[in-house]
C-alpha cells in the first residue's frame, strides 16, 4: 500500500505506464511465441484503454495517439477480424516502448515536440496492420543491445517509496498494537515489584531487630518472642510467595514477548521483500532482441518468479543477471542450423529459476547450449600469462573454470558490442560477493551450462556458522563456507614446511585462525584431540581455519561497524547473541588475503600438539636451503632419519624468511641460488646479533680451494661438497656442531 496524497498526476501516470507496458510487453512477447489467446488480446486491449484514458487526463495527446491505435488492433483482433501474428510483434512493442518512454520524459508535455512526430509514425504503422493483415509491417529497427528501456520508476531521483502490499501492512498495524498493550502490562508488575520491595524491607528490618535481640540477650535459654517469630514467618512466607508469582509472571511475560517481538520481526523483514518478477520485467525482451541481433532464436522460461527478495538486493541483481543471460545467449545458444544438426531444437531455452533453499536465495541460469570448451579457457588463461602450461595441466575442471571470474578474461579475441571486453562475468562476482553470496559455474560439453547465485534472502539478517575462536565467539556467513569438517593429528601432512590435510581428494592448507586474527592462542591441543576446520577458499585458494569448536548456526541480525573505525581487517560486521553478548561477523574475502600474506611472508605457525611441542623442545632443528628439489629432499631424509627436526626453504630469500620467523640450532645452505644466494644467506644470519651464533654448513657442488675459502669468508662453519652424502662425512659434521639430536 502507497500513500499516494503527495503526488502530482504526472507522476501516477507514470507509476500507472510502468504497470500497463509491462503487461503489453509480457503478452506481445507470449503472442510471438506462439502462445495467443482471447484473454491475452483482451489483457492488451485493456492496458491500451487504460493508458488512453491516464494519458488524457494529462493532457499526453501524443501517448493518446498510440494508445488509441493499439487498441484499435487489438479490438479488431478480439472480434476475429484480424490476427495478431509473431511477424508484427516489432511494430506492437515499438508502441510499448513508445508509451513507456513518454511517461519519462520530461518534455513530453512540449506541443510540436520530438514526441508528436514518432507517434505520427507509429499511428500509421499501426493503422497499417488493420488494413492490410496481409502483409507484413514495415519493418522496424530493433533496438540495440543495451539500449533497452529501463524499468521505468516512480521517481528518478529519491527513492520516497516502498511498496507493502495491504496485508502486510494491516499484519503490522496488528502486531503493533499487540506490542502495545504487552508494554502497558509492565505497569501492574512494575507496581507489584514494588510492593515486594516495601515487604522485603520490613522483613530486613526485622532481622536486624531479632540480630539486636540476639547480642542483647545475657541468658543461654532465653526465648525468641513469640510475637516476633509470627511475624518473621508471615514476612518471609509474603515475599517467597510474592517472588513465586512475580516469576511465573514475567516467565509468562517474557514468552509473550518474545514470541511477539519474533512475528514482528519477520513481518517487517516480510515487508522489505519483493517478487523476483518485480527486477526481470524486462529479460524477456532483452532475450527476444539480442537473440534477434546474434540471427538465433532463444525464448526464456522463468520459473519461482514470486520468490521473494530483499529490495536492496533485487535492485543489485538486474546488472549481473543481464550480463548471465546475454553470455548465455553470445557463447552458448547456438545458431538455429547448426542446433538442428545436432538434434536440439533450433530454438534455444534459458531457464532463469529462483528459490528459497536452507535459509538462501538461490538463484540458477541455465542454458541448453554447447557449453563452455575448457581447452579454450585453459589456452586464453595461459596465453595471458595466468598460469604456465605445466600448472595449467593439473588443474581440475572446476579450477579452470574460476579463470572466468577474472577480470579481463574473456574467451573471445574480437571485441563485440556484446561481448569480447571480459568485464561481464566479474560484474557478477563482484555483486554477489557484495551482498556476502557466492557464485559458481558447471557446464557439460555440447549440452548446457549453469550459472548458480547463492544470496543471502536478506541483507538485515544473514544464516551464519557460530565459532569459538581463543575462547571468543566469531561468526562466518554461510554463503562464503565451502564446508566444515574434523581431522586427526595423523592426518596432517607436510609438504615445503606448509601443512596440509587431504579431503576427498582435495588438498587443504591449514591456518590458525588465532593467528590470522591477530589472538593470543588458547593453548596447545592435545595430540589425540580432533581439529576443527572452517574450509574458505576465493579464486581457487582453500584453505581450512582450525577454531576451537563450532557453536551452531544462527540468524543474526547484521549491525554495521561504527564508520570512524574505517575498515577493521578481516571483519565485516557485528551483531548481538540471544545472552547480548556482542559477536564479530568475519569477512571471508579479507581473511584469504590475510592468509596469502601470511604465506608470502613465510611468517605461518605450524600447528603442533603437546606431544609434538615436547619433542620439539628436545630435537634439535634444522633449516635446509637448496634450489634443487632433489638435493634438498635427500638431505631432509638423512637428517630426519637420524632424529633432526627439519625444514626447508626453497631459495636464499625464503630461507632468511624462515630463520627470520623461527628458531634454528643449525643451517645447511647451498652457493648458487635464485634471489638471493648461499653467501649472501649466510652475510645476513652474521650480520643480525640476535642469530649470529646460528652455525652454518655450505653443501655445494664445487669443491676448488677459492670456493671454499669464499665460503668461509662469509662466515660459514663448515664446507662440505655434495660427495659427502655417499659417506657419514655430512651427518658426522652436523653432530659435531650441536651434537646428537636429543639431550
Amino acid at each position: 500500500m502507497e500513500d499516494l496524497s503527495g503526488f502530482s498526476m504526472l507522476d501516477l501516470f507514470r507509476l500507472e505506464a510502468e504497470t500497463q507496458t509491462a503487461v503489453l510487453s509480457a503478452a506481445v512477447l507470449a503472442i510471438e511465441q506462439g502462445q495467443q489467446s482471447p484473454a491475452a488480446i483482451e489483457s492488451m486491449m485493456r492496458a491500451a484503454h487504460s493508458l488512453k484514458g491516464a494519458a488524457r487526463i494529462i493532457g499526453l495527446e501524443p501517448a493518446v495517439r498510440v494508445a488509441h491505435a493499439m487498441e484499435e488492433v487489438f479490438v479488431a483482433a478480439g472480434k476475429g477480424f484480424f490476427r495478431v501474428g509473431p511477424e508484427h510483434a516489432d511494430v506492437l512493442l515499438a508502441g510499448t516502448d513508445f508509451l513507456g518512454s513518454i511517461a519519462r520524459g520530461d518534455d513530453a508535455m512540449h506541443p510540436g515536440g520530438p514526441w508528436t512526430k514518432r507517434a505520427d509514425d507509429l499511428v500509421s504503422r499501426l493503422a497499417a496492420l488493420v488494413q492490410a493483415p496481409s502483409s507484413p509491417p514495415p519493418p522496424a529497427q530493433p533496438l540495440r543491445p543495451g539500449t533497452e528501456p529501463a524499468a521505468p520508476s516512480l521517481f528518478e531521483s529519491v527513492d520516497r517509496v516502498v511498496r507493502v502490499s495491504a496485508d502486510s501492512l494491516s499484519r503490522l498495524v496488528g502486531l503493533a498494537g499487540e506490542s502495545l498493550v504487552e508494554a502497558r502490562q509492565l505497569r501492574p508488575s512494575v507496581d507489584s515489584l514494588l510492593a515486594l520491595r516495601t515487604t522485603q524491607a520490613q522483613l530486613c528490618d526485622t532481622i536486624t531487630a531479632l540480630d539486636d535481640w540476639f547480642h542483647r540477650s545475657v541468658h543461654d535459654d532465653a526465648a525468641l518472642p513469640h510475637g516476633t517469630r509470627h511475624v518473621l514467618r508471615e514476612q518471609a512466607a509474603a515475599v517467597l510467595a510474592g517472588l513465586t508469582q512475580r516469576y511465573e509472571d514475567f516467565v509468562s511475560f517474557a514468552r509473550r514477548t518474545e514470541d511477539l517481538s519474533s512475528r514482528l520481526h519477520h513481518e517487517v523483514l516480510a515487508s522489505r521483500m519483493r517478487p523476483l518478477a518485480d527486477g526481470i520485467r524486462g529479460f524477456p525482451r532483452l532475450v527476444r532482441d539480442v537473440s534477434r541481433s546474434l540471427g538465433k532464436l532463444a525464448r526464456l522460461e522463468i520459473r519461482g518468479e514470486q520468490t521473494g527478495v530483499d529490495r536492496d538486493i533485487l535492485e543489485k541483481l538486474e546488472a549481473p543477471l543481464s550480463h548471465l543471460i546475454r553470455n548465455a545467449l553470445d557463447h552458448g545458444i547456438e545458431q538455429p542450423a547448426r542446433r538442428e544438426a545436432a538434434g536440439k531444437p533450433a530454438m534455444g531455452t534459458l531457464l532463469l529459476e529462483a528459490r528459497h533453499r536452507a535459509g538462501m536465495l538461490q538463484i540458477t541460469v541455465t542454458d541448453d547450449g554447447e557449453g563452455i570448451d575448457i581447452g579454450q579457457v585453459k589456452t586464453r588463461a595461459i596465453a595471458i600469462g595466468l598460469v604456465n602450461p605445466q600448472v595449467a595441466d593439473q588443474l581440475s575442471t572446476a579450477e579452470l573454470l574460476e579463470f572466468l571470474f577474472i577480470p579481463g578474461f574473456s574467451t573471445r579475441s574480437v571485441v563485440t558490442e556484446i561481448s569480447g571486453r571480459g568485464v561481464g562475468l566479474d560484474v557478477v562476482q563482484s555483486m554477489t560477493k557484495a551482498v556476502g553470496g557466492s557464485v559458481r559455474v558447471a557446464t557439460v560439453t555440447g549440452r548446457q551450462t549453469v550459472f548458480t547465485l547463492q544470496l543471502p534472502i536478506t541483507m538485515s539478517v544473514i544464516r551464519a556458522l557460530l565459532v569459538d575462536i581463543a575462547g571468543e565467539p566469531y561468526a562466518f556467513p554461510l554463503t562464503r563456507i565451502d564446508q566444515i569438517i574434523s581431522c586427526r593429528p595423523d592426518d596432517i601432512r607436510t609438504v615445503e614446511g606448509r601443512q596440509y590435510v587431504d579431503h576427498d581428494g582435495v588438498a587443504i592448507g591449514l591456518v590458525l585462525a588465532t593467528q590470522v586474527l591477530g589472538l593470543e592462542a588458547a593453548g596447545v591441543p592435545a595430540a589425540d584431540d580432533a581439529l576443527q576446520l572452517v574450509v574458505i577458499s576465493d579464486r581457487g585458494q582453500q584453505f581450512g581455519m582450525i577454531v576451537t569448536a563450532f557453536l551452531g548456526e544462527r540468524d543474526l541480525e547484521v549491525r554495521p561497524l561504527d564508520p570512524r573505525l574505517g575498515k577493521v581487517p578481516d571483519i565485516s560486521s557485528a551483531s548481538l547473541l540471544e545472552n547480548g553478548d556482542p559477536v564479530l561477523i568475519c569477512d571471508v574475502d579479507d581473511l584469504v588475503r590475510s592468509i596469502d600474506g601470511l604465506l608470502t611472508g613465510r611468517r605461518l605457525t605450524r600447528v603442533e600438539f603437546q606431544r609434538m611441542a615436547e619433542q620439539a623442545r628436545q630435537r634439535k632443528r634444522i633449516l635446509v636451503v637448496d634450489d634443487s628439489i632433489t638435493v634438498r629432499e635427500l638431505e631432509r631424509q638423512l637428517l630426519q632419519s637420524r632424529g633432526f627436526d627439519v625444514d626447508v626453504a626453497v631459495d636464499g630469500m625464503d630461507g632468511w624468511n624462515a630463520i627470520r620467523g623461527g628458531h634454528y640450532d643449525l643451517v645447511v645452505s647451498d652457493v648458487d641460488m635464485p634471489r638471493l644466494d648461499g653467501i649472501g644467506l649466510i652475510s645476513l644470519i652474521k650480520a643480525d646479533q640476535s642469530r649470529r651464533h646460528i652455525p652454518v654448513v655450505i653443501v655445494s657442488y664445487k669443491d676448488r680451494e677459492e670456493d671454499r675459502l669464499r665460503g668461509l669468508e662469509a662466515g660459514a662453519n663448515r664446507y662440505l661438497t655434495k660427495t659427502s652424502f655417499h659417506d657419514q662425512t655430512f651427518l658426522h659434521t652436523i653432530i659435531d656442531l650441536i651434537g646428537e639430536p636429543t639431550d
